[in-house]
């Protein structure tokens, strides 16, 4: 059995359902806040799965978290639980400082008082996967090299800031116990069951409620694009066969510029569900006034676990942004519940 951190958001979601699709993977203890991102429809398919325990809970509670892993012995820990988004971390910086910095501490404190239990063999077979990002990197200029493992962190936002604490956090807790760490640092993630405030499933959403499609400045901020079915394979290749102590980053070889992935999405849309009135989507496209401290580009060099580990992405952006605009007009039920919901309420207040 292993234990999930954030398995009910968007990377998590999918990461606990890419596991459980094999009949006879183990199971999942499944711990999440239920914060305005989390979504228990994105997990529904699991309900009468025995192999999956969804547990309503916050990492930094620490009597909870010490009950489950005596409760449950699991072999290991993924941990995904974050607050993830810049703006939100620009306007209120101190949610993220508490769950992205100390509930890692909380989390690592009580996995190692686990994991110290533990018999020789238990210890042995035991990891701690944490789940990051590459804007821990800092910000690239259009013609520096991709981000390798050994770039310095020049984080730039206060969700980034605390991003980078908690790597930090790892990888004392590994050098100073012992402590059984693999870390990632994943590239921008896009697909199913993603919360609307990111910028593919807001321009996908936004369009098809005829809302306006903002992009920030000039909209040529470039980002590496990581579907994240990709990056669930990843992490358990990373799982199952990662040095101790080591960081992997996990990208998708696929740099673009946030206009042209709008634009993008706009053909698919144009092709895949036509406006009433004949004209392209293109057309609901705004551009609004940029945000503070936006990083111009970021970029995933992913050759160490394709070296190492042999993992590599299956999808190109063009494969995957298809599979995930058709997700979104396939899946009008788990669309409805969140725009009549937390999105609704969310894009009030950008408009209004």
């Amino acid at each position: 059995m292993i234990l999930v951190t954030g398995g009910a958001g968007f990377i998590g979601g999918n990461f606990v359902l890419d596991w459980l699709k094999n009949p006879a993977s183990e199971g999942v203890i499944n711990l999440d806040k239920l914060t305005y991102a989390g979504n228990l429809a994105t997990l529904d398919s699991l309900k009468n799965d025995p192999r999956h325990i969804f547990v309503h809970g916050d990492i930094g509670d620490k009597e909870l978290v010490t009950r489950l892993l005596k409760e449950h012995q699991p072999r290991a820990i993924v941990t995904f639980a974050a607050e993830s988004h810049v703006d939100r971390s620009i306007h209120g910086p101190a949610e993220f400082v508490t769950t992205n910095i100390v509930g890692t501490f909380n989390l690592l404190e009580c996995a190692r008082e686990y994991w110290n239990s533990l018999d020789a063999a238990g210890k042995e077979r035991f990891r701690f996967h944490h789940v990051s990002t590459d804007e821990v990197y800092g910000s690239l200029s259009l013609t520096d090299p991709a981000f390798t493992e050994t770039n310095s962190y020049e984080p730039n936002s206060p969700y980034s800031a605390s991003k980078a604490a908690s790597d930090h956090l790892v990888r004392a807790w590994f050098h100073t116990y012992g402590f059984p760490v693999v870390t990632t640092n994943c590239s921008n993630n896009y697909g199913p069951y993603h919360f609307p405030e990111k910028l593919i499933p807001l321009v996908i959403l936004n369009a098809l409620n005829s809302k306006p499609l903002p992009i920030y400045g000039d909209g040529q901020q470039i980002r590496d694009w990581l579907y994240v079915g990709d990056h669930c394979s990843a992490i358990r290749e990373v799982l199952a066969k990662g040095k101790l102590g080591e960081t992997y980053n996990i990208g998708g070889w696929n740099e673009k510029a946030n206009i042209d992935v709008v634009r993008t999405i706009c053909r698919i849309l144009d092709e895949l569900k036509p406006r009433a009135d004949g004209k392209s989507y293109v057309e609901q496209i705004t551009f609004v006034k940029d945000r503070p401290g936006h990083d111009r580009r970021y970029a995933i060099d992913a050759s160490k676990v394709e070296r190492e580990l042999g993992w590599r992405p299956a999808e190109t952006f063009d494969t995957g942004i298809r599979k995930t605009v058709q997700w979104y007009l396939d899946n009008p039920v788990w669309v409805d519940g969140v725009v009549s919901g937390s999105y609704r309420d969310w894009l009030q207040k950008q408009y209004n």
